[in-house]
């Protein structure tokens, strides 16, 4: 049996080693998600998962790595909480915008299909580590 500071201990090591990513808006700084809030998905069949007028001349057969994060629905996220079904996603420190979401789903740079929807733009925030 592990006594208490034994498991304190590994848990400070392995915080360490894997520290929380944090997501900020690229304009005003503000923390918008952090890991915790981050949905995964699986990686999806790239270019063949598009209809054929949305493909590109890439004849990779990797997937691209994904634009976007999904997360949970947030507190700051003011449009969720007016019961829109679709809407953009503003930062509510500087009203820049961050990305979309959508009950319904949408689909990921990789095409993956995502349902529910909150998707927030990589190129819109910065990644910390902390």
């Amino acid at each position: 049996m592990a006594s208490t500071t034994e498991v304190s201990n590994k848990t400070d090591v392995e915080s360490k080693e894997n520290p929380q990513m944090i997501y900020r808006c690229k304009k005003c700084r503000r923390i918008v998600a952090s890991q915790d809030h981050i949905i995964p998905h699986e990686r999806g069949n790239g270019q063949k998962s598009f209809k054929w007028k949305k493909r590109t001349d890439d004849t990779t057969n990797e997937p691209p790595e994904c634009s976007s994060i999904f997360v949970e629905p947030m507190k700051w996220m003011q449009t969720v909480e007016e019961g829109n079904v679709e809407q953009k996603l503003q930062c509510i420190g500087c009203n820049a915008r961050l990305g979309s979401f959508n009950w319904a789903g949408v689909q990921c740079n990789c095409g993956a299909w995502v349902n529910p929807a909150f998707q927030l733009h990589k190129s819109r925030m910065d990644e910390c580590r902390f």
